[in-house]
């Protein structure tokens, strides 16, 4: 096997574009220092919204052809970002997209009926499995996955940050399937955030330049939902100084889930460093090592 970088990555997000949303910057910037920059995607995404009207064929319920489309946007996406290493969990397809409803709360929620190939009806082990040699390959020190929560509800997001956390149990234990490589225990274990006083201000801005409809219900002065975390808990902050405009490329790969018409991207491509300027983390597991500030700005901190 060829010797690996120094410093390695493990990402585990449910489909193509949340890793972009959530970690862009992150990964563009350990990309660029030489760092091994490992992604694995959950399921392609079949059940997403098409935002282009020529290609709204492609939805779950016409030619059900969005995954496999999907499948070369999250390529363009990665061209943007410098990453090499990205993967399906267990294969592309093996796991379907659950698709998700709201519920009273407004929080995203497992839909009333489901596939029974669809992710959240995985087996836990057997969709641990498919992630354990992979992460005995490439040894990573730092995994970034979701919340408990899946930071606002999406059933796939929920079964990542299981799949994630019990793969990372698994693949640590010396007598756990020797058969998928030599035991390794990841050192950092991160969810991603957004830092209450940059949600605040980011809903201010918006508000301001008359955006009603992005993160619509929420006001800059009032309650935050479960994906916003108080200052004091965030543990790390990467800033995206550098390595927006790649973001940005990235985000807009996407282009079948995301818009970069109306005035937030507008704001953002003005103000880019306000509302996208930073990436924040919940250490989860490790050893934190701040700066001078009380905040990590790097992930290997310590390592």
């Amino acid at each position: 096997m060829t010797e690996l970088p120094d410093r390695r990555l493990l990402l585990v997000h449910a489909h193509p574009d949340d890793e972009t949303i959530n970690n862009g910057a992150t990964m563009a910037r350990y990309v660029a220092e030489g760092a091994l920059v490992t992604l694995i995607t959950c399921t392609l995404g079949e059940e997403g919204e098409v935002l282009v009207p020529e290609l709204e064929h492609l939805a779950s319920d016409q030619t059900d052809g969005l995954g496999k489309h999907r499948i070369g946007e999250l390529a363009a996406a990665m061209d943007e970002l410098g990453v090499t290493d990205h993967r399906f969990l267990g294969g592309p397809g093996k796991y379907r997209d659950t698709g998700m409803i709201y519920n009273d709360e407004g929080n995203a929620a497992v839909p009333l009926e489901t596939r029974p190939d669809s992710f959240w009806d995985a087996d836990l082990l057997a969709a641990a499995n498919d992630l354990v040699p992979v992460i005995r390959e490439v040894k990573p020190q730092v995994l970034i996955t979701y919340d408990e929560f899946g930071n606002y509800g999406h059933p796939d997001h929920i079964k990542a940050h299981r799949v994630a956390t019990y793969a990372a149990a698994l693949a640590a234990a010396r007598s756990y399937r020797e058969d998928l490589g030599e035991p390794w225990d990841i050192a950092k274990i991160y969810w991603p955030t957004m830092a209450e006083s940059s949600m605040r201000e980011s809903l201010r801005r918006l508000r301001e330049a008359g955006d009603s409809t992005t993160f619509e219900g929420m006001d800059p002065e009032g309650p935050m939902p479960p994906m916003i975390t108080p200052d004091h808990l965030v543990d790390c902050v990467i800033s995206a100084e550098g390595f927006l405009d790649r973001k940005m490329n990235a985000m807009k790969a996407h282009a079948t889930q995301i818009t970069v018409d109306g005035p937030f991207f507008a704001l953002s491509n003005n103000n880019g460093l306000e509302i996208w300027g930073s990436e924040s983390y919940r250490l989860v597991k490790g050893t934190p090592a701040p700066g001078p500030d009380g905040v990590e700005t790097d992930l290997f901190a310590g390592l």
